[in-house]
């Protein structure tokens, strides 16, 4: 293998330095007391404020920080696995399965990701209010449990990494389509579906519009919670950026334990081929 050049290791370095630096003024905001915020230079160490900031977050009775923490969790979650399981079957459906229409349907799905999200908000707003789902929770969660763009990458995903003459294999052994799906497609379809749920998972945690137009403040998700603290004539920076940094946490543990099933996948399929 050729060896890298300096260069490319001090534009790396560069780079990872300009992407954790958000994260670590984040931390360093948070761990201090309100009266930094106008400062200049900027105090660039923590201090010992942490806790205590955490402490009043949680506190706050007009955020509920808490009850967001776990609508969100419970939210990203159940449209995550729901997401995950019905694009890989339908991707798989779409790119090895023969049925009249398969192209026109596929094309539909397609068109829907031309629509922006945001012209659908007032249909949606009332379609949950004819079901008495305003400020309940499955409000946030069953209008998204499938994804256009999930279909397509899983479709995509499949295609090449789906053999035709492996699941021909398996239909000449007596398995039928379900079975052929669960303990020969899904496995492979494994470093895709790590991805999706990667991202399903941000996209449902990181939302905002749709929970403040279908939910209140006393039944909130955690960036609607985040968004009750900075309502007030005064703004406590501290606690916004500790409200940041706490829900910041659990997307990095999704990415950590997501990257390494992508990083598994890719090397078990090197091994293979």
């Amino acid at each position: 293998m050729r060896r890298t050049s300096p260069l490319v290791h001090l534009t790396l370095i560069v780079a990872i330095a300009l992407s954790a630096f958000p994260l670590y003024w984040l931390f360093v905001v948070a761990s201090r007391s309100n009266d930094i915020v106008g400062d200049w230079p900027p105090p660039l160490l923590p201090g010992s404020h942490l806790l205590d900031n955490i402490s009043r977050l949680f506190d706050a009775e007009d955020a509920h920080f808490l009850k967001g923490m776990l609508n969100s969790a419970i939210a990203s979650l159940a449209v995550t696995v729901s997401v995950v399981f019905f694009s890989s079957l339908a991707g798989f459906a779409f790119a090895k399965l023969r049925f009249r229409g398969k192209n026109f349907l596929l094309m539909t799905i397609l068109g829907t990701m031309m629509i922006p999200v945001q012209m659908g908000i007032i249909p949606l707003y009332m379609i949950m209010v004819d079901f008495g789902w305003e400020n309940r929770l499955q409000a946030v969660i069953v209008p998204f449990l499938v994804s256009a763009f999930g279909v397509f990458l899983m479709r995509q995903y499949a295609e090449r990494a789906v053999p035709d003459e492996l699941i021909e294999a398996a239909r000449v052994d007596g398995c039928h389509t379900f079975r052929i799906f669960w303990t020969i497609v899904m496995p492979a379809l494994r470093p895709g579906a790590a991805v999706l749920g990667l991202f399903t998972f941000m996209g449902t945690w990181n939302e905002f519009l749709w929970p403040l137009a279908v939910l209140e403040s006393d039944n909130p998700t955690v960036q609607f919670s985040l968004n009750q603290l900075s309502t007030s004539y005064y703004t406590d920076y501290t606690l916004m950026f500790s409200g940041a940094l706490v829900a910041t946490l659990p997307l990095l543990l999704v990415f950590l334990v997501s990257g390494k099933q992508i990083i598994g996948g890719i090397m078990e399929g090197a091994v293979k081929s």
